[in-house]
C-alpha cells in the first residue's frame, strides 16, 4: 500500500472518534430560557416566570441562573425572591442574594462592552421527586424599584448524574 494512503487510513478513524467525542461534550441542558428585563430596569411588578417539565426523577440536576447586567449596575448584589411551584400545586418561597461583585467591587463573571454576565448555581444537586410541570418565578427584592442596569436572566437545567 502506498505510504500516503496508509497515513490517511490511520488518521480517518482517529479524526472521526475525536469528532464524536467532542460533539458529545456540549451543554446537555434539558431546559434553557432567557427572559429580558423591560428597558434594562427591573421593577417589582416585572416578574420572570420560567416554566419547565421534568420527566426523569432518577437523575440529579444542576439549576443555573445567568444574570446579565450593565457594568454601571449600582450594587454589589441583587436580592431576588424565588417562588417554586411543583406539579402537585405546592409553592415554596425563598429570598436569595445574588452576589454580582466581590468585596473589592470587582464584577464576578465575564464583562465585555456594555454588559456583564455571571452564571450562578441556584441548586447544584437538585432532585425532583415528581414528574410534571414546574415553574420558577423570580421577583426583584431590593429596597428600591426599579433597579436600573439589570438586562436579562436565563435559567438553565442540566442532568449531572443519577440518584
Amino acid at each position: 500500500m502506498h505510504k500516503k494512503t496508509l497515513g490517511r487510513i490511520i488518521w480517518l478513524p482517529l479524526l472521526a472518534s475525536c469528532y464524536f467525542f467532542f460533539s458529545g461534550c456540549g451543554n446537555d441542558f434539558i431546559y434553557e430560557e432567557k427572559l429580558p428585563i423591560p428597558a434594562d430596569s427591573w421593577a417589582y411588578e416585572d416578574t420572570l416566570a420560567f416554566k419547565f417539565s421534568i420527566s426523569d426523577t432518577t437523575k440529579i440536576y444542576a439549576l443555573l441562573l445567568d444574570v446579565t447586567h450593565s457594568p454601571e449596575y449600582g450594587f454589589q448584589n441583587l436580592y431576588v425572591q424565588i417562588h417554586t411551584r411543583y406539579p402537585n400545586g405546592k409553592v415554596e418561597q425563598q429570598v436569595l442574594s445574588l452576589e454580582l461583585a466581590n468585596q473589592a467591587g470587582i464584577w464576578n463573571g465575564q464583562c465585555s462592552g456594555k454588559s456583564c454576565t455571571l452564571e450562578i448555581p441556584l441548586l447544584e444537586k437538585a432532585v425532583f421527586r415528581e414528574t410534571g410541570n414546574y415553574s420558577l418565578t423570580l421577583e426583584q427584592y431590593m429596597r428600591e424599584s426599579p433597579i436600573p442596569g439589570v438586562k436579562d436572566m436565563a435559567l438553565k437545567i442540566k442532568p449531572i448524574g443519577m440518584r
